[in-house]
């Protein structure tokens, strides 16, 4: 994939990176991750797995993913504000999706801002379906998330019911 004629890579999260990362955070969020959370994520946490985004070897976004048992939990996606709208945040959702699948996940979850339009409908094109609300879960307003879900390989799985 090539932006602008530079090029993008996806890789895993180090904690040489945690600077970058809390750029995009802080750019992103009104309501900040810390840099220890994300450093107890990448070395004291068996189930996460933190994916970067980098265009020409900087740090531009990441995702951070867990995967317990044969779910995949989405805990943060983030683009930095610079490089948003030009297909990134899709393209690491996919990088991500396909990663989560390898590691044996068969469905994957996540929660959203209700007021949040815009990544509800990338989720959405991506599959992903409004399953219920997890009331007063940002902690910066109480704003409710809209949990949404989606099942991999859904087709092969309806297929085969059919033999």
């Amino acid at each position: 994939m090539s932006y602008q004629n530079e090029k993008i890579a996806f890789r895993p999260m180090e904690v040489s990176d945690l600077s970058s990362i809390l750029d995009v955070e802080v750019n992103s969020f009104s309501a900040p991750w810390p840099k220890q959370a994300f450093y107890n994520e990448l070395v004291r946490n068996q189930f996460a797995h933190y994916t970067v985004v980098t265009i020409n070897d900087k740090v531009i976004g990441y995702c951070g993913l867990w995967i317990i048992l044969d779910e995949a939990h989405i805990t943060n996606i983030a683009i930095h504000p610079n490089y948003r709208g030009k297909g990134l945040g899709e393209a690491t959702l996919m990088y991500v999706m396909e990663t989560a699948k390898m590691l044996g996940a068969n469905k994957m979850t996540l929660e959203v801002r209700v007021s949040n339009h815009i990544a509800q409908s990338l989720y959405k094109k991506m599959g992903f379906v409004p399953s219920g609300i997890r009331p007063k879960y940002y902690s910066d307003n109480q704003e409710d998330a809209l949990i949404m879900w989606v099942t991999f390989n859904e087709k092969k799985a309806k297929s085969s019911t059919r033999d």
